[in-house]
């Protein structure tokens, strides 16, 4: 008997991964996606006998099995039960050619492949080798279906994109570099699922369910937060970062998601929202599930679910930390692109993941898949998490004057509509879209709208008598109780405010802002003022007082007054180290009681940064970036890093040392880059000091093909 010998296996690399859209990926082994063909040639050394027979068997994962999908075994030309099959083609003598097809519904992963031949009565078995398998957007019987190309290549295949950060009514656009193709990014993917508790807790059973993206994204949404499992990211919204990096260092997940998997799986420190949710989408899009970043600006994050935030503020104006629910300015989560079995067809499309640790669901900090549909018509209800979802975006934002514990006074605020220009980038360029429409019916107040809200509270149990049904600690008055019936309403004052910026407010520079405010009505009155201006974090917490005023105003009948004030940069440079947050509020009484709260919140903007590419951009031809930023502040500033990365441009980040910068100077620095990929390409600059935040710049370059 002569076992058939095999010279080498040909996995058709180039082929295979141009007809699976594999190419990207930095990685040699066969990356291929499920139900969808492939092929591979056997070189052999010796021929093969008429008689002889062929099986192949895939496996995956630490025990595989055939009850459990995790082993499929099939013959040439038949498809056996676990729908994976084999054909033979036409070849050269010494040679054989196989195309394999595994089903649209296989679990995803790194795979071994056999062949058996049985010769007579003998029996010999080769390992042909590895390959990964991945979900698969192009094909219409996947759960992650695409239909429309364009989508695919934004939502699968760009590898770099744009987070808006910033505040409702100044949205900025921050670059992300997701680098799902770059070098071990994908085996950092896997060994993420690897690492969860459903595998340490039963492998087998974990592995199974890898063919769902319901399962795998749910997976990856607790495990990119290190709150439960030694996840990647640790998070952290207070005080100094001095143990890790600030959050608004980061430029992108490659650096953080190395950094996790050559340091042994312990958390990188440290994360905010868009964090969590960058590294979710690089994760993501690498194993072939179509994500999206989105930002919710005015997000509520709502601790008891009751659908009413609830903030109190003392008689000088000062936040007071009274309650666990909060409004932050933005808060970032991702969407991903696929069917719910689960829930019936009707909630199939975009689904909310947020790898953000802020609640605990089932246990653990995961929240979603949650669909869209399910948030827009109230189905709050429905897995999972769509009631935390529909609460950030849907929430009633509710103002106390709290004097004592016994005495607090609904005042009027101006209310910062919750869940205000949900955005994502757009389908092939940079420009933001607007998706409120995908979350919730237009003009709050409508019919429908209000119909939904309805439904939503009925569903959480919030009852107009202020009984939780699912939370035992006492609450006050419900949401429904306050819309429906306002025995206590905030009186609308006679007076009304506004807080204005007098200029665009700029690091390094007083800020200059006005009060007007506007007596309503025909009588005299005295109003008192007590201003306050608060460093603040993106959650609106406060991190440190900048500033407190008082001033008394006489207004006649119908007067309109303007009282000016400056926050000067000695009183805020040492509280904006990290951010450049500010939190202005006046509270405005008269003797006559009502109160009125202004808000006004404040982002510094950043200084000029400009970015040159001096030259064409060639693959593998060396170009000279120019960077020219200048010191905005009117001190000598020292121990500056220019931070640059870029996926396809730099396979590390690249950093320069700016040794000092004397008041408002100009600097510029220069520095190689050798792209890698051609395309569209996004190269990222990021100056950091500790004297300023963070100024970051960066530039879409256009990478010719080798020549």
């Amino acid at each position: 008997f002569l076992a058939l010998k095999i010279a080498n296996v040909n996995w058709q690399s180039k082929l295979n991964k141009a007809a699976h859209h594999t190419s990207d990926y930095s990685s040699t082994e066969a990356i291929l996606r499920r139900g969808q063909a492939f092929n591979i040639t056997l070189k052999l050394q010796t021929t093969v006998q008429s008689g002889d027979n062929f099986t192949f068997i895939a496996s995956t994962g630490p025990s595989p099995a055939e009850s459990q999908q995790t082993k499929a075994i099939f013959n040439l030309s038949e498809e056996g039960a676990s729908g994976w099959s084999a054909t033979q083609e036409p070849s050269e003598p010494d040679c054989m050619n196989f195309t394999i097809f595994s089903p649209a519904n296989a679990v995803i992963g790194r795979y071994k492949l056999k062949l058996q031949i049985v010769s007579g009565n003998k029996v010999s078995s080769t390992l042909l080798g590895q390959f990964v398998l991945l979900f698969n957007p192009w094909c219409p019987n996947d759960d992650v279906y695409m239909a429309n190309e364009k989508e695919r290549q934004e939502y699968v295949l760009n590898d770099s994109g744009i987070i808006f950060q910033g505040l409702e009514k100044y949205i900025q656009q921050e670059a992300w570099n997701y680098g799902q193709f770059e070098e071990d990014i994908l085996d950092i993917s896997l060994a993420i699922l690897d690492r969860s508790l459903n595998h340490r807790q039963d492998p087998a059973v974990d592995v199974s369910n890898r063919n769902n993206p319901i399962y795998v994204t749910r997976v990856i949404s607790a495990m990119v937060n290190s709150n439960d499992e030694k996840g990647v990211v640790e998070g952290k919204w207070n005080g100094k970062y001095c143990s890790g990096t600030n959050p608004l260092q980061w430029s992108g997940s490659v650096t953080i998601l190395r950094k996790w998997y050559r340091g042994r799986y312990k958390p990188v420190r440290y994360g905010q929202c868009w964090v969590f949710a960058g590294v979710m989408c690089t994760v993501l899009r690498s194993l072939g599930i179509p994500t999206r970043v989105i930002t919710n600006f005015n997000s509520a994050h709502d601790r008891n679910i009751n659908l009413s935030i609830d903030k109190y503020i003392d008689i000088s104006g000062k936040t007071l930390h009274l309650t666990e629910d909060s409004v932050w300015n933005f808060h970032v989560w991702n969407e991903s692109w696929f069917i719910r079995r689960d829930l019936g067809s009707f909630y199939d499309g975009w689904q909310v993941l947020d790898a953000t640790p802020q609640e605990r669901s089932k246990g653990i900090y995961q929240c979603g898949p949650a669909s869209t549909r399910a948030i827009k018509e109230g189905d709050v209800n429905l897995d999972y998490d769509s009631s935390f979802v529909f609460a950030a975006v849907n929430a009633d934002y509710v103002t106390w004057l709290h004097y004592s514990k016994k005495r607090k006074e609904r005042i009027y605020s101006d209310t910062r509509k919750i869940g205000k220009f949900i955005s994502t980038k757009a389908v092939g360029t940079n420009f933001r879209v607007d998706v409120t429409a995908n979350y919730k019916y237009p003009e709050a107040g409508s019919l429908k709208e209000r119909q939904v809200y309805k439904k939503a509270l009925k569903l959480l149990g919030v009852r107009s008598t202020g009984k939780r049904t699912k939370i035992t600690r006492p609450r006050r008055r419900s949401a429904v109780a306050r819309r429906q019936n306002m025995t206590q309403p905030a009186q609308k004052p006679s007076i009304s405010g506004k807080l204005i910026l007098d200029a665009s407010p700029v690091i390094g520079q007083d800020i200059l802002l006005t009060l007007v405010l506007r007596n309503l009505i025909s009588d005299f009155k005295t109003i008192k003022v007590k201003l306050s201006a608060s460093a603040i974090l993106y959650t609106r917490k406060p991190k440190a007082e900048i500033l407190q005023l008082s001033r008394s105003i006489k207004l006649g009948s119908e007067e309109v007054k303007e009282i000016s004030f400056k926050i000067s940069y000695s009183q805020y440079k040492n509280s904006l180290m990290g951010d450049r947050k500010i939190l202005v509020t006046a509270l405005c009484e008269t003797k006559q009681g009502a109160s009125l709260l202004v808000e006004k919140d404040i982002v510094l903007q950043d200084p000029f940064l400009s970015i040159k590419v001096l030259g064409p951009t060639v693959v593998h031809k060396a170009v000279n970036v120019q960077v020219t930023f200048t010191n905005p502040l009117s001190e000598m500033v020292t121990d500056c890093v220019l931070r640059a990365e870029g996926s396809g441009l730099l396979k590390e980040q690249l950093r320069i040392n700016v040794a000092r910068m004397a008041p408002m100077e100009s600097s510029t620095v220069q520095f190689e880059i050798i792209p890698y990929k051609s395309g569209t390409r996004q190269l990222q600059v990021d100056l950091v000091c500790i004297h300023f935040s963070d100024i970051k710049g960066f530039v879409m370059l256009d990478v010719a093909p080798a020549q």
